[in-house]
């Protein structure tokens, strides 16, 4: 199976001046009931069908994208295949065994290896479920494709990190600015771990090996933070940030559900605003998750279970509850984003979050018609506020254009056709 690598990457013409463009992709599972997602009219004057009634307050700072499609996952299960390569695009291979493969890298991963060595962190993926394990029998896919969105190569996904305190150590915790012994010293005790490690990681099985891939990407990440720290080298753009008040939001661990998705998304908003990454990747729930939403009025069950509707109202109205909930959060992200002012514009005009899933209705498993929204303004490239109506359109010219206002110009990525004009401003 090829790659979705571009055939060539170069520096755009595009440029933004001051503050640099954010890229976020925000996935939850199990689709959405359509009918009340997918608005009636096109243009800035359509109205907020149900599920996205929440946007009411930042829906001038979001672009409705419906008709976006992902051909390469009518093959295959109904989840896996199309999970494992929500951004990517590709065909997923079907294996129960090593061999897995999500078609190419990710686009998250594309932006992060372009903008390497521009922030301590080149991507942040973060979660609130673990990695699952072993064999699905009923469809003859590993269950790890259900648990990774972020695909550093076709081969190899990124450990997603699903406890706040780590990773606000892990963006914060550790001056080493401080003394350039200490941190050559620790650098040392690393390059130790890892050289440890690997030769440790080559007598695992394949499931043990995706969890000591974990262990060893959260030690990475604290030496490119080091070299980052000790290289003393200024960057064009500098946030402004008060220490304090960054020490002050370590978190704690969550209780509950609902304040692990508070909890993990207000650190991907302070790791934009103290450009500590410029690209993060958010899992709400693995895929297939049966989380239970019964803290919602009129919720008895869960959500895969709620996704199987059969066409039952009762259970219709419980699922497009849960999809509200999830715009709800989305809208509040979004809220907070923009009230952190950048010079003359805000964080969330000089990003571009997206959020969405792999499916369109839970039911069908229909990788078609996709429930994807865009936020913010791309540092002034995006023209935000309509319902954008396309026709069997690749969902990778969504990921054309973002990588394109990232600066990275390709032939194509996925199965793109070409980026998607009706988003620039």
């Amino acid at each position: 199976m090829h790659s979705a690598l571009p055939s060539t990457v170069r520096a755009s013409t595009r440029e933004n001046a001051g503050a640099p463009v954010r890229t976020a992709f925000l996935y939850f599972p199990n689709g959405v009931w359509e009918k009340a997602w997918v608005p009636k009219e096109e243009g800035s004057e359509y109205a907020l069908p149900p599920s996205l009634e929440p946007l009411v307050d930042v829906r001038d700072d979001v672009l409705v994208l419906s008709g976006l499609d992902k051909k390469n996952s009518h093959g295959g299960d109904g989840h896996y295949a199309k999970t494992a390569n929500f951004l990517t695009g590709m065909p997923v291979t079907k294996t129960t065994s090593k061999d897995i493969s999500s078609g190419g890298i990710s686009v998250d991963q594309l932006i992060a290896k372009q903008l390497k060595g521009e922030t301590p962190i080149a991507s942040l993926e973060l979660a609130t479920e673990p990695v699952v394990s072993g064999i699905d029998s009923n469809v003859g896919y590993t269950r790890l494709y259900g648990s990774y969105i972020s695909w550093e190569t076709p081969n190899r996904p990124v450990a997603k990190e699903m406890n706040p305190r780590i990773v606000y150590d892990r963006l914060f915790g550790r001056d080493a600015k401080t003394s350039k012994t200490e941190a050559e010293s620790y650098q040392n005790l690393l390059d130790y771990v890892l050289d440890d490690a690997k030769r440790v990681r080559g007598r695992l099985g394949r499931d043990d090996q995706f969890k000591m891939d974990e262990y060893l990407e959260a030690v990475r990440a604290v030496e490119r933070r080091i070299e980052f720290a000790t290289r003393g080298q200024q960057r064009e753009w500098e946030p402004s940030v008060d220490p304090a008040e960054i020490a002050r939001r370590r978190p704690g661990v969550p209780n509950d559900f609902r304040e692990h998705i508070d909890v993990m998304l207000d650190l991907m908003v302070l790791a934009f605003q103290t450009d500590s990454t410029r690209v993060a990747s958010f899992m709400f729930a693995n895929d297939v998750s049966g989380r239970n939403f019964s803290f919602l009025d009129r919720v008895k069950g869960g959500h895969h279970e709620m996704s199987h509707h059969e066409n039952k109202d009762a259970k219709i109205d419980q699922y497009q509850q849960i999809n509200r909930w999830h715009v709800t959060q989305f809208a509040a992200l979004l809220q907070k984003m923009k009230s952190i002012r950048e010079g003359e514009s805000t964080l969330l005009d000089n990003s571009m979050i997206m959020f969405g899933s792999s499916i369109s209705d839970g039911n069908r498993h229909d990788p078609d018609n996709l429930p994807i929204l865009l936020a913010g303004r791309g540092g002034g490239n995006i023209q935000s506020g309509r319902h954008i109506a396309y026709k069997e359109m690749p969902l990778c010219n969504l990921y054309h254009s973002m990588l394109d206002i990232n600066g990275i110009e390709i032939e194509s990525f996925g199965d793109s056709t070409g980026p998607l004009a009706e988003l620039l401003s």
